[in-house]
């Protein structure tokens, strides 16, 4: 077969927590196949996402651009048709491109969840696809289609596929497809989206593989979980586990079937999740206005994700400890395809943290948080600095001019985030440089100086 460009996967899951990872620390066998593709390719110790929903976090994904920009800052929001996008670029830079899995950006409607355009649970037109016009196995919100168990997704074509398997076996079976019919005239560049470890929302609960309870029982509860025991993480992380160790089986098949098409030595393998979870352990946060259940926090639980990538500049089997934001994906994903011009596009290119020359940079990350606030985090190696938008409605409203003080931790010291230091006047030149920091990010992604103020001033 020709030699040509890096063919890229993107293969990412939702809502999986960075340390379900036996490479981030997991003790059970849960990702053996992740884990060989961070002793051959690269592991991002500290990678965070940087919108904790996962329609936002899909739309950083597609377009490169920050979801105040796109509009797409909460669940039930469509992009934009004529919106630029990772899609738009690939086939421009000669890549076939396919998707297979969760879309969740074709349905436009109120936080409610009534939709003015709906393609929740029906077939998405080629319009709404965000320029992938090739090989689509997909559905718009694949938990409304389906379970664990069996469901239905859409191809091409608007034909219905259904299936009864486990869900994450039945969606990686689409993307086989794809590669068995690949003819290797262009590169290309395959997105797998699956839904799994992320609850099932008609059961309100997490659903692994048959077996998984039993299995999985002897978990470690990661320490920041353990300090609530009012989370339901007793309950449901043994199926969390199997769930994710499903993904991780299935990553495995991917990786089988390049090799055995001699595709896997010229393939980028990008594993990601959107998000993490907190099992509903900071839900009695102060300050919501809005819904949470699992994610939409400015805590680690939610925002630390794993992010390894294999093949090219990362292979080595190396780890870096600088602080990344997974909306640097697309920049990277263009720039490993060759795209001359990627300034438009937010983030960083990965690649050059990996260089010995790599250009000076904030160790810094941002995220915004909506639906359960309007609000606003900064991350540094050693602190998290969040504020929220007093009088704001996180489902309704997508940013603010005033912000108040919500959340300051001290990492070293604090490293499961329990102690909120905001109010500690010992910290108050810390908290100044961070505020300080947090507005600079502000401006740089939404173009607004807002004001912050104290807990004490909003009274």
């Amino acid at each position: 077969m020709q030699k040509h460009k890096p063919n890229i996967l993107l293969y990412f899951s939702d809502q999986q927590r960075f340390d379900t990872l036996g490479c981030y620390g997991q003790k059970l066998p849960i990702t053996p196949v992740a884990d060989q593709l961070a002793k051959e390719g690269t592991k991002f110790e500290f990678a965070f996402t940087a919108q904790p929903v996962c329609g936002p976090c899909r739309a950083i994904l597609q377009t490169g651009q920050m979801p105040t920009t796109t509009g797409c800052f909460r669940n039930n929001k469509m992009l934009p048709l004529n919106i630029n996008t990772i899609a738009r670029e690939m086939k421009k830079a000669g890549y076939e491109n396919a998707y297979v899995g969760k879309w969740h950006l074709a349905s436009e409607g109120d936080f409610e969840g009534k939709s003015s355009i709906d393609y929740k649970t029906k077939a998405v037109p080629l319009e709404y696809r965000g320029g992938y016009d090739g090989f689509w196995r997909a559905a718009d919100v694949l938990e409304f289609t389906s379970t664990s168990k069996g469901g239905y997704i859409f191809d091409e074509n608007n034909n219905r596929i259904d299936f009864t398997k486990y869900r994450t076996d039945a969606i990686t079976d689409q993307a086989l497809i794809f590669l068995d019919e690949y003819d290797g005239k262009s590169p290309f560049f395959l997105t797998v989206s699956h839904i799994e470890p992320h609850h099932q929302n008609s059961s309100h609960h997490y659903e692994g593989p048959e077996g998984s309870k039993e299995k999985y029982k002897n978990f470690d509860i990661p320490s920041d979980l353990a300090a609530f025991p009012e989370g339901d993480w007793k309950d449901e992380y043994p199926d969390y586990l199997g769930a994710c160790n499903a993904v991780d089986q299935n990553l495995g098949r991917i990786v089988t079937k390049l090799k055995e098409k001699n595709l896997y030595d010229n393939t980028i393998i990008i594993f990601m999740s959107d998000h993490g979870s907190h099992f509903r352990t900071r839900n009695n946060d102060s300050h919501f206005n809005g819904y949470d259940d699992y994610k939409r926090t400015c805590h680690d639980s939610a925002l630390r994700v794993p992010l390894i990538i294999k093949g090219g500049i990362f292979d080595g089997g190396k780890t870096i400890e600088d602080l990344v934001s997974t909306s640097s994906i697309p920049k990277t994903i263009m720039s490993i395809a060759g795209v001359n011009d990627t300034s438009k596009f937010i983030g960083e290119d990965l690649q050059d943290l990996l260089k010995e020359n790599k250009h000076p940079r904030r160790n810094e990350i941002f995220a915004q948080i909506s639906e359960s606030r309007v609000g606003r985090v900064i991350r540094t190696k050693d602190y998290k600095y969040a504020v929220y938008a007093p009088g704001k409605d996180g489902g309704k409203d997508i940013g603010s001019e005033i912000y108040a003080d919500d959340f300051l931790y001290d990492l070293n010291k604090d490293p499961n985030e329990l102690n909120n230091l905001i109010n500690d006047k010992s910290y108050d030149m810390i908290k100044k440089e961070l505020r300080d920091k947090l507005i600079w990010w502000i401006n740089k992604e939404e173009h607004i100086k807002p004001k912050i103020i104290s807990q004490m001033e909003q009274l």
